[in-house]
């Protein structure tokens, strides 16, 4: 018993107590919530816009003046070798490296006035993803005393809604070599609230056209299900005998019970199975890692799951990893990417193929009947310098850059907030990460007001943001 109940808090722990850590690392499959804020919570989900929510981060931070702000009467050295081109809605013009998404504007709200106050990827990350101001200095390793990110609240309010997980991790946690950042995983709220990860191997981003569960196949790990089963049995006897009320013991039973929900479903498998879908579809999304990815997500939504996070960035064949979206250029080429900035937002990796899967998933979305339910946020952790550098790039730039919201409640075919000309600072409505953590929130029914429990049992606020209500239908 005590090394079952190791295994729930371990997270290196040998092979014998790996099923139950998997799936502390992996996902709750419902977590329950507790009376006392049941009530709140219902009444909270009654306001929500949204039922689920495809989080697409940009690791690396996209260029505001080449994608959704663009300066055409600036200097030259300003405004770039993109050009604005016209969407689907009169008056607003997105960069004509995304030709496909124009045609999808009216289903849009860009916000043209992100800000922050620091030019560093990692606590740009740090307030993008954890988005608590508590938490301002160190941006990894994320650890069990981190404020708790959206998905692992939005688990720990209203559980599971099927039989799949409530949060998924989307091809894999975002890492810069072993740097695991804050704001991806339940913190302080509890291994029972992490999300279900892929554990996908670092290599092939231009090249993997398929997902598999093969973590949750326990032949590869020399166990079986009846062996699960017979030690599901053996924890649930001891939670329910009067005996026991500790807390470890009833929160292993319910770790045992989403264990072995994930090791023995078949629905879990072919959800996650992409090549079950029309091979039109998958060629619409791009038969690539990122196409692939945003496909996984529309399934996940599909069978809803609650909150799906999808990181973009990128791994060579031979595992090396190239931050594609900082596009700074380089004298030389970095993993097999382009060296030069402009070269960089070109190439198949970047823009091209974020235009064709952001394109499908908007329209699948909608045709299927999911948009109206689903909140697509997509954001990076700053944008670039106005100025061009040396090498036809940009350089971090955190004063001013644009994130995009569709479906789920918001008002498509708007603009919310404004830059100066150079697209260098705000000067229209001011939106901070803090204040998009808590949009997506309330969105998603969890209104600024609502709290978790830290490890003492005091409420802690879900946020430190403020909604932009202007956003919302």
């Amino acid at each position: 018993m005590l090394q079952l109940m190791a295994g729930a808090r371990s997270r290196r722990a040998v092979l014998a107590r790996r099923d139950l850590l998997k799936i502390s690392a992996m996902g709750a499959l419902g977590a329950g919530v507790s009376t006392a804020v049941a009530a709140a919570e219902q009444k909270a989900a009654t306001r929500a816009s949204a039922r689920n929510c495809i989080y697409i981060f940009l690791c690396g931070g996209p260029s505001q003046i080449d994608l959704w702000d663009l300066k055409p009467t600036a200097p030259d050295e300003i405004r770039g070798p993109f050009k604005p081109i016209s969407t689907n809605v009169p008056g607003i013009q997105i960069g004509d490296l995304l030709p496909q998404v124009s045609r999808h504007a009216d289903k849009l709200a860009i916000i043209r006035s992100m800000n922050h106050d620091t030019q560093s990827h990692d606590l740009g990350i740090l307030r993008t993803l954890l988005a608590s101001k508590g938490q301002l200095n160190t941006s990894y390793p994320a650890s069990s005393n981190d404020h708790p990110s959206i998905g692992s609240m939005l688990t720990y309010h209203f559980g599971a809604q099927g039989e799949l997980p409530p949060w998924v991790v989307l091809p894999r946690y975002f890492m810069t070599g072993d740097r695991l950042y804050k704001g991806q995983t339940a913190g302080f709220l509890g291994s029972q609230y992490e999300a279900l990860d892929l554990a996908t191997e670092k290599r092939g981003s231009l090249t993997r056209t398929k997902f598999d569960l093969d973590n949750l196949d326990l032949r590869r790990t020399g166990q079986d299900v009846r062996r699960l089963q017979g030690r599901r049995e053996l924890v649930g006897n001891l939670a329910s005998n009067d005996l026991s009320r500790s807390t470890s013991v009833q929160q292993l039973n319910g770790l045992m019970e989403r264990a072995y929900t994930l090791f023995s479903s078949d629905r879990i498998r072919q959800v996650f199975d992409v090549t079950a879908e029309d091979p039109r579809i998958r060629e619409q999304y791009g038969m690539n890692e990122y196409g692939q990815s945003f496909l996984l997500a529309r399934r996940m939504v599909e069978a809803d799951v609650r909150m799906v996070n999808v990181f973009w960035t990128f791994y060579g064949q031979d595992g090396c990893q190239f931050n594609l979206w900082d596009n700074h250029g380089a004298d030389t080429e970095v993993c097999g990417g382009k060296n030069r900035g402009d070269e960089m937002m070109r190439h198949d990796y970047c823009c091209p193929s974020f235009d064709k899967a952001y394109a499908a998933l908007l329209e699948d979305l909608q045709e299927r009947g999911l948009l109206e339910s689903t909140l697509v946020v997509v954001v990076g952790e700053f944008g670039r310098t106005p100025r061009i550098n040396k090498w036809a790039g940009r350089d971090h730039w955190a004063s001013c850059y644009s994130a995009v919201l569709a479906g789920g409640g918001i008002r498509g075919g708007t603009v919310y907030g404004k830059s100066d000309k150079i697209a260098g600072y705000v000067a229209d409505n001011p939106v901070s990460p803090f204040d998009l953590h808590a949009t997506v929130l309330q969105a998603m029914g969890v209104t600024p007001e609502m709290t978790v429990p830290d490890p003492t049992g005091r409420p802690v606020r879900v946020t430190d943001g403020t909604p932009v209500g202007a956003l919302f239908s």
